[in-house]
């Protein structure tokens, strides 16, 4: 940071726009909430740091805040964050989770706890606290797009949308940018120069001309009539490989491999096994064996198993469900393997088994040299931090809608945050103040970047 910043101060306004923001329960079919956050955005946006506001994204449902900060630079960073949370029943939280507070937590010291602490309002909060101070610095030399969503955790599909348009109202930027506290775990920073793709889908087995009740009937007939939850069990065999769920891989390009053998040199298989909370990898190998793995599998993720009626005893149920997600590397195309495995199901004779997606998008990976990722990786040396650089995230982000205006989507920022979807999420006050620290840093050396890629490409 060449310019001199207040950390302590900026921490406290991070602090107060996340507590005022956690009361929010903009969460998924909560269309009040969400509303009421987009509308709490835009009102900060235009009269803390100046901001115009796209009308258009505002029509969307749920709106997307779509502003822009001129400096007359003709240079151009666009940031990326969400407003929007998974719900959070209160049991078993230090504090009510849509109230949110500060609790000491054992080892980490003093956090800040509540629904979107660390996914995503407390790094949103830190991004336009650090940006504002930038700004009042005059340092930040760029043009700056943002870009807030209110859908990321059901697929991001108005945001998408917007992106996909001909004639979309973004604008191109030298790369796009997402702050996030990304020293997971209070591990090492990652990297990541692309992200998989995801489905979401259902399978569902119903009761009909192959057999099965129409509806649930006395487990007495189990020896004669059969059961819909063994044909969809039947199902999930034919498809996909257990424990996992494995459907195939994709070749990993020369281009990752050099990345992928430093990722390996210094992986640490225990610490990840911590911090997924697991005890055994479900594959053998090194670790340069695991990563290219996990990196280039397909999956059909199971996360729910439910019959038709719900949790009852003695009956054969008529139906039988399982949600899925679809994980694919980049490079599988979502509507190819749809049909590859409803085809699989139709030559087990099992096309009675509906599979039915509800949305999606690919996966993507941008260039190793791709604009931010050698500003990001400085910025976490800088700060003490040596991070990790992975070819893509093994999780699912909407980053493949970006490439029609920037040529990289980086997720980046130092803060040590926990717990997102689950109990307690939390964040560090440590963390808070060396995200805001990281970003006032990377986003001046990404302005610097595009100013140079500008003077390059204008040389004679």
């Amino acid at each position: 940071m060449s310019a001199s910043f207040d950390l302590a101060r900026l921490r406290t306004e991070t602090l107060d726009l996340l507590a005022g923001w956690t009361a929010i329960e903009s969460v998924a079919g909560h269309p009040a909430g969400l509303r009421r956050m987009a509308n709490l955005l835009v009102a900060h946006l235009t009269t803390r740091l100046g901001a115009t506001i796209v009308a258009e994204g505002l029509a969307l449902d749920p709106p997307v805040v779509h502003a822009r900060i001129d400096r007359g630079t003709g240079r151009r960073i666009l940031l990326y964050n969400m407003y929007d949370v998974m719900p959070a029943p209160p049991e078993g939280w230090s504090v009510a989770p849509f109230a949110g507070g500060i609790v000491d937590r054992p080892g980490l010291g003093p956090c800040f706890v509540g629904r979107g602490a660390e996914n995503n309002k407390g790094p949103l909060a830190g991004m336009l606290v650090a940006l504002e101070a930038l700004i009042a610095a005059d340092a930040l030399d760029a043009d700056i797009e943002i870009l807030i969503e209110g859908e990321e955790e059901s697929g991001s599909r108005a945001l998408r949308h917007y992106l996909d348009r001909p004639d979309t109202p973004v604008r191109p930027a030298l790369a796009a940018l997402f702050p996030s506290f990304c020293e997971y775990g209070g591990g090492r920073p990652r990297v990541y120069c692309g992200f998989k793709g995801i489905v979401h889908g259902m399978l569902r087995s119903s009761g009909g001309a192959w057999g099965g009740p129409s509806a649930a009937i006395h487990g007495s007939n189990a020896p004669w009539i059969a059961n819909p939850a063994w044909r969809l069990v039947e199902a999930l065999a034919t498809l996909a490989e257990p424990p996992t769920g494995f459907l195939f891989r994709t070749p990993l390009a020369p281009a990752w491999r050099p990345m992928l053998d430093a990722l390996a040199a210094t992986f640490d298989p225990d610490a990840e096994l911590a911090f997924r909370k697991t005890e055994r990898f479900a594959i053998p190998g090194s670790p340069a064996e695991r990563l290219e793995h996990v990196l280039t599998s397909a999956v059909l993720s199971l996360s729910r198993l439910a019959t038709d009626p719900f949790d009852a005893r003695g009956v054969i149920p008529c139906a039988a469900e399982a949600r899925f997600e679809l994980r694919l590397p980049p490079g599988a195309a979502p509507e190819t393997v749809l049909s590859e495995l409803r085809a699989r199901l139709a030559d087990a004779g099992r096309a009675d088994v509906e599979m039915r997606e509800d949305d999606g998008f690919p996966g993507i990976a941008f260039a190793p040299d791709a604009p931010g990722v050698a500003a990001l990786v400085s910025t976490y040396r800088a700060h003490g931090a040596d991070p990790q650089v992975w070819p893509w995230a093994i999780g699912a982000a909407p980053a493949y809608a970006f490439a029609a205006v920037a040529p990289a989507f980086l997720i980046g920022g130092l803060g040590h945050g926990g717990n997102a979807h689950g109990i307690d999420e939390f964040v560090t006050l440590e963390g808070i103040d060396r995200f805001l620290s990281s970003l006032l840093t990377w986003l001046p050396a990404i302005a610097d970047e595009s100013r140079t890629r500008a003077d390059e490409r204008s040389a004679p």
